[in-house]
């Protein structure tokens, strides 16, 4: 009886050891698909898996059941520089992308994305929702390794760059790169978009990406789902949260629409699908300063959303994959982090990095994922920058294992201290300096380029015209209006643009108030979208004002021009001799002497 219990255990030992050492590289022809899905602004704590008792998530809370969890798993505090991280598996820094706007989210041309892995590993790749790191040639994701997109302008619906007048409802979406309009809710159509994707590429290996905009605000949302919340109390959550809380939950509906669909398409055990978010919660909690009491969960973390502590940075990190033996709840406790996550992929798809790729800033996890119980010593930075040139420790955190170095001067234990109110950085000196020592190799790394600015092209055939907007101009103090309802506003904006004049010769230079697609006058006065037009929206869009221009002025490098305007214009024109080369752009409109302000919308055309 001993032999035969002794023979049993000798079986489940090896059983057990079978399935970690079959999460492997795989080169066999039948490649995995892999379908990522990153959402927008949604923190850690809000998942009904990660003790949120409020939010109702139950298709990702059964998907945590059935995957590995990354449960220390860092990426950006906003969500370019997590994006353009993810793509490359290099530090945001290093790619030009430290911040949302400003110029500073174009992903340098010389960076090869996981798109590009895919593609020239011969599977087809999609992207659906927000790419966020370029508008133009050669920024936009078509450019970048995808071979279909349907995704909106800019970071988020509604902001400059986006189709005019989108709303997160029947909105018009770019077709790679073309204009097109959808019907329905905007996260709907997105996830909608994808699975036909995956449909059309069921028989061969297959990349889908799926970045929802949502929860990203402006917080509009369908009725029935902000109807789920709207009966709490104030004292549970606020209304916002409620909305934010509707727009989870319908993420939630189409990821469970989204797995459904890969079972019946017969492709989900061969298919490695990532759940993960892009940066800390935006609205998931909420602090009354009168009160002093919070509504909403951050799973007792300090830090929001743009925050180098702990709950700015920390997300979740769901994978599994049935044929790799990733599909039992299982956490991995160990320090990793966006970077990782391309090299991952490589290695259990069994493809070779992009080509031409620069040197990865992650590493791959597969061993953790062979055994769940490996450890690490290692350290991983993240930052929140938002300025023009970064600077040295700024909103800066230095992880390994549990501790964090905020700064370069704040030092917490999250083992003993979750909410990092207990700084250690005098009692643990030489834990500060052994840090301190990272961060200033990591810097001396990542800031080699920080002054190359990034330059659109001018005068191809790729992109004639091409069209630029005022989310793009380089100006300090956030004088970037990046949003429409600032555009209707008609914020005030200073800046220029980086021009590269790829040919010399006759050039048509169009300043606009309104985008080209809205066939609006200058000085126009259009009517506001109301909650009773769409009872889904958090905000009103407010009326259009008329800023009575008169004038309009475009400078090129030393070329300076200006023109009248009336109230009959619909563009201020400029027919232009440029030369080739790099230049810089300052495009204004002006009331009187006295008040000038950038330009939102310019188009150039090579004639």
């Amino acid at each position: 009886m001993k032999l035969i219990n002794f023979t049993l255990l000798l079986f489940i030992i090896a059983t057990v050891s079978c399935s970690r050492q079959n999460i492997r590289n795989n080169t066999s022809e039948a490649k995995p698909n892999v379908v990522l899905v990153i959402t927008d602004d949604q923190g850690y704590g809000d998942l009904g898996a990660h003790g949120n008792t409020i939010i109702q998530t139950p298709n990702l809370d059964a998907f945590h059941a059935e995957s590995y969890h990354l449960t220390d798993f860092h990426v950006g505090p906003t969500c370019a520089p997590t994006r353009s991280a993810l793509m490359t598996g290099r530090d945001a820094n290093s790619t030009g992308v430290w911040h949302t706007i400003g110029g500073w989210s174009l992903l340098r041309e010389d960076e090869k994305t996981m798109a590009d892995m895919f593609s020239e590993a011969g599977y087809a790749t999609g992207g659906f929702g927000k790419w966020h790191m370029g508008d133009n040639y050669p920024f936009r994701p078509e450019y970048r390794g995808f071979q279909h997109t349907v995704m909106h302008g800019g970071g988020g619906v509604q902001q400059t760059p986006d189709f005019w007048n989108n709303t997160y409802f029947d909105d018009v979406y770019f077709n790679n790169g073309k204009p097109v309009q959808y019907k329905g809710y905007c996260t709907d159509v997105f996830f909608d978009e994808a699975i036909s994707f995956i449909k059309d590429n069921k028989n061969k290996p297959f990349f889908c990406y799926i970045a929802s905009n949502a929860p990203h605000g402006p917080f509009n949302v369908p009725v029935s789902y902000y109807d789920l919340y709207k009966d709490l109390s104030a004292d549970v959550l606020q209304d916002t949260q409620k909305r934010f809380y509707g727009m989870i939950t319908n993420v939630d509906e189409n990821f469970g629409k989204l797995r459904k669909t890969l079972k019946e398409l017969q492709v989900a055990d061969n298919t490695i699908l990532i759940f993960m978010t892009d940066n800390g919660t935006a609205a998931g909690q909420y602090y009354n300063k009168k009160t002093k009491k919070s509504t909403g969960f951050n799973a007792g973390m300090r830090g929001h959303k743009g925050s180098q502590y702990e709950g700015g940075h920390r997300v979740p990190f769901f994978i599994h994959w049935k044929n790799g033996n990733i599909y039992q709840s299982t956490d991995i406790n160990e320090l990793t982090g966006v970077v990782d996550v391309l090299p991952t992929l490589a290695e259990l798809c069994g493809i070779s990095l992009p080509k031409n790729h620069k040197e990865l800033a992650g590493e791959s996890i597969v061993p953790m994922l062979k055994n769940p119980d490996t450890t690490n010593e290692r350290m991983l930075i993240t930052d929140s920058q938002r300025i023009q040139v970064p600077e040295k420790w700024r909103g800066s955190a230095v992880m390994q294992q549990k501790w964090r170095l905020i700064d370069g001067k704040e030092l917490y234990n999250l083992e003993k201290d979750k909410g990092q109110r207990n700084n250690l950085a005098d009692k643990f000196p030489e834990k500060v300096t052994e840090m301190r020592s990272f961060y200033e190799k990591w810097w001396k790394k990542v800031s080699v380029d920080f002054e190359k600015e990034i330059y659109f092209k001018v005068g191809l055939d790729i992109e004639n015209p091409i069209a630029l907007t005022c989310h793009d101009i380089h100006a300090a103090n956030g004088n970037q209006p990046w949003n429409q309802i600032a555009i209707r506003n008609g914020d005030l904006g200073k800046g220029y643009w980086c021009l590269d004049i790829k040919k010399s010769g006759k050039y048509k230079v169009s300043l606009r108030r309104y985008p080209i697609e809205s066939d609006l006058n200058i000085n126009a006065t259009i009517p506001a979208i109301t909650k009773k037009e769409l009872p889904g929206l958090d905000r009103e869009l407010p009326i259009g004002k008329n800023l009575q221009y008169s004038k309009a002025s475009v400078k090129i490098g030393e070329i300076y021009r200006e023109v009248s305007v009336s109230d009959t214009d619909k563009s201020a024109d400029f027919i232009m001799e440029l030369p080739s080369g790099k230049t810089k752009m300052n495009a204004n409109f002006y009331k009187d002497e006295h008040l000038k302000n950038v330009a939102y919308y310019v188009y150039i055309e090579k004639l």
